[in-house]
């Protein structure tokens, strides 16, 4: 399977041949680092060199997880160069990519209420400009919080992949 994303042909061979949307998704986003990742992008993180000494994670397996994050759309790369050495790559989130955070919060959240740990969250998340609060939920239409209680999963066909 090929698909042109962002001007350029792709083999589409990580993501699966499937209906399901969270399978397709997994295929690009279900591995441990490439969450790490994007983590440490959120915090700033741009150069290949910052995410290997903050994740300790090999090169190989992140110059893996970069390439699939540019691949299909979440991260793109952006030439620089520091005074005094070669041009090097560097990688930013992309609306695409940025759209994540919702996901990265609400595993964050998941985390912090039933694997609490013992000194509390490492991140908080708080409102830009008011310090107030957040938590990630299911919004309507009209943009009022629905409990997860409230929401209901509704198959389109019963011959779901898996």
């Amino acid at each position: 399977m090929e698909s042109q994303l962002r001007g350029k042909l792709v083999t589409m061979a990580k993501v699966p041949e499937v209906s399901c949307s969270i399978a397709r998704s997994l295929g690009v986003l279900g591995e441990r680092w490439t969450f790490l990742i994007l983590r440490e992008a959120f915090l700033g993180a741009t150069r290949f060199a910052e995410f290997r000494d903050r994740l300790g994670v090999a090169p190989d397996v992140l110059s893996d997880r970069l390439t699939t994050l540019v691949d299909y759309g979440v991260m793109e790369r952006e030439p620089y160069r520091d005074p005094g050495t070669r041009s090097r790559t560097g990688y930013r989130l992309t609306p695409a990519g940025r759209e994540l955070q919702v996901i990265l919060g609400a595993l964050q959240q998941w985390g912090d209420r039933h694997l609490p740990w013992p000194d509390g969250p490492s991140m908080l998340r708080r409102v830009r400009g008011t310090d107030c609060p957040v938590h990630v939920g299911f919004v309507d239409e009209l943009g009022r919080e629905v409990r997860p209680a409230d929401v209901t999963m509704i198959p389109r066909d019963k011959s779901r992949e898996k």
